[in-house]
């Protein structure tokens, strides 16, 4: 389930994601640079600092530690895109920071995984991802949206004709590996939820926030923010738990993903109506004012 499952369940989603995406998407971050580079640092480097502070703030045990950090250096997912088009997020900025992130992903989530493992030392006898385990990271990231890109451009109308279908293939699978995932592990999920349900859910309050509130401090445009924050709030938690239990061979190291995936959905939920009455108020700020003025 989890060593054969989840990875066809990951490759599934992340070619549904390819055959989205075309080049001009990646083109299409230089013509808004400001949100695109202010979404990554938060991405890249305040979202780990963060992360790593909860971790030693809350004494989390080693294995759950690294967890945590390799969560933090996950990506956003397609789940983000959804929930910036639920609350009228700049959509087309979500595409082209999920497309950036999944590229530079291969790069950065070994990194930040190494240093928790050398860091936190969850293993006596292993080290962490080594040259052949980062290319198990690449194989599992880049290869399926590599190759629905090329459908994409080389077949549009199958493309587009399968969009829709791989997207509910891949929900339903991944619904199906993750209920078998947690059904057989549940007594370590269960022994192991107190522990991590606060602390996942203030990364991810933490993470919505700072990419709502850094942007528009910034003078990034509410729409934009709203994309960034779903976009960094949301962290593939999918992809941590199939790098934790098929390339770490560890499900003790995939439990701050696995909790975190089920308390994200109704958190970012939450947070996205909040934003939004947050900005209906701020709209109609305006239009009072300009109505007492005439």
């Amino acid at each position: 389930m989890t060593t054969i499952g989840l990875p066809v369940a990951l490759g599934i989603i992340m070619l549904g994601l390819g055959l989205s995406l075309t080049l001009a998407d990646f083109a299409r971050v230089l013509k808004q640079p400001k949100a695109v580079i202010i979404a990554l640092l938060c991405q890249l480097l305040l979202l780990p600092a963060i992360c790593f502070g909860l971790v030693l703030a809350f004494q989390l045990p080693p294995i759950l530690a690294v967890g945590m950090m390799m969560l933090a250096a996950s990506p956003g997912g397609t789940t983000a895109n959804l929930y910036s088009h639920l609350f009228r997020g700049d959509i087309a900025l979500n595409i082209s920071l999920t497309a950036v992130n999944s590229v530079i992903a291969v790069i950065t989530l070994p990194l930040i995984t190494n240093f928790a493992i050398a860091y936190f030392q969850p293993f006596d006898d292993r080290l962490g991802l080594q040259w052949s385990k980062a290319l198990e990271v690449f194989a599992i990231v880049l290869l399926p949206v590599a190759l629905g890109m090329l459908i994409r451009r080389f077949w549009p109308r199958f493309a587009t004709g399968m969009d829709k279908p791989v997207r509910i293939a891949s929900v339903v699978i991944l619904i199906v590996v993750i209920v078998g995932a947690v059904v057989s592990n549940w007594a370590l999920l269960i022994s192991n939820f107190t522990q991590l349900a606060l602390i996942t859910v203030l990364f991810c309050v933490i993470s919505l926030t700072i990419g709502f509130l850094v942007p528009r401090w910034l003078q990034v445009g509410r729409r934009q923010a709203i994309a960034t924050s779903f976009e960094i709030g949301i962290h593939n938690a999918t992809l941590a738990i199939v790098i934790a239990q098929s390339v770490l061979g560890s499900v003790e190291l995939s439990l701050p993903a696995a909790v975190y995936g089920v308390l994200m959905f109704f958190i970012a939920f939450g947070f996205g109506f909040l934003i939004r009455d947050r900005t209906a108020a701020e709209e109609a700020a305006p239009a009072s004012t300009t109505s007492e003025g005439s």
